[in-house]
């Protein structure tokens, strides 16, 4: 009996847990502030000594699986954009699980995609998706995760990709003025340092220095919901070059990896526009490919709207791992 499973989902801002109590029901999902517990055991420990948690796994946790926005190279687990630090194999003993599986959390949430329903996703132009062909993944919240999942023959297999650290491009005078911006204070811009949250800051400050304006203190959730109020003219322009960086970030994935079977956006920011992706310069982007534009415009692109995807791909691996033991 391999229930009920621990899943976390540990991003560089919140880590959200949740009980797999039997195959694809999940229970007792609880979201905590990473900053507020000094090491990931005590955001753990936290968790599992709740009311709720206790009464549901009845005192009895064996296996777990941990999805985290970080690369995942042998045992020690250093985040990138968080401080924690953790040994896999130590946090297990700890706990006492028999097994614990800790995977990047775009591994994770790649695997999840294929088990996705029209429900849990929001369709942005395109055509029908390719059965038989790669998926990519792309998703901008504190970082910018990429990943995608190729067909095998023995099912899908996710890339352990770290694509938001490519070199930022830019496609037009805007952005080449954000860029040379940005390289005031770094020497690598890349992708991820404007298709994130702290991203949405970089941008506001150099359009503001780009239009001769003076930028107010304020952080990525204002600026996401000035724009979409259209309470200023700045944070629209943010947001409107969000979305355009975003789509060539997703057509530069969809041709590098042939992805007929559509390209996937999760992550926290884009779900929370809502309709202004649709309505903004992103899908024009996407397809700006010159020579590609007509293979482009056929792929669909997918916002990823449920809440805990993370979770569904947590189940598929584990599941997965469970099923080569028992064979």
């Amino acid at each position: 009996m391999r229930f009920p499973k621990l899943f976390a989902d540990i991003g560089g801002t919140n880590a959200r847990f949740a009980l797999e109590t039997s195959p694809g029901v999940l229970s007792a999902v609880k979201v905590l502030a990473c900053a507020h517990y000094p090491q990931l055991a005590d955001a753990i420990r936290a968790y599992m000594d709740s009311d709720e948690v206790r009464e549901a796994s009845g005192g009895l946790v064996k296996n777990a699986g941990i999805a985290i926005a970080n690369p995942v190279h042998g045992d020690i687990v250093q985040m990138t954009n968080h401080h924690w630090c953790f040994s896999i194999e130590a946090t297990r003993h700890l706990f006492h699980f028999e097994t614990l599986d800790v995977v990047n959390d775009f591994t994770a949430l790649a695997m999840a995609l294929p088990r996705l329903t029209h429900q849990q996703v929001t369709q942005v132009g395109g055509n029908t998706a390719l059965d038989g062909s790669a998926i990519g993944l792309l998703g901008a919240g504190t970082g910018l995760g990429v990943s995608g999942l190729i067909p095998s023959g023995y099912g899908w297999k996710p890339l352990h990709s770290e694509g938001g650290h490519v070199s930022f491009t830019p496609a037009n005078q805007r952005e080449i003025a954000i860029l040379e911006f940005a390289w005031k204070e770094f020497d690598h811009v890349s992708a991820e340092r404007l298709l994130s949250g702290p991203g949405l800051k970089l941008i506001y400050r150099a359009l503001a220095a780009y239009q001769g304006q003076l930028a107010a203190e304020i952080e990525a959730p204002e600026i996401l919901q000035r724009g979409l109020d259209d309470q200023c003219a700045i944070c629209r322009d943010v947001l409107s070059s969000f979305c355009d960086m975003l789509g060539t970030m997703a057509g530069n994935l969809a041709v590098t990896l042939g992805a007929r079977g559509g390209i996937y956006i999760g992550g926290g920011i884009v779900p929370r526009l809502g309709d202004f992706l649709a309505r903004s310069g992103f899908r024009q982007r996407f397809e700006q490919k010159g020579r590609f534009t007509q293979y482009l415009s056929q792929i669909p692109v997918f916002v990823i709207t449920e809440a805990y995807p993370a979770f569904i791909g947590l189940s598929a691996l584990l599941e997965e791992r469970d099923s080569l033991i028992a064979a």
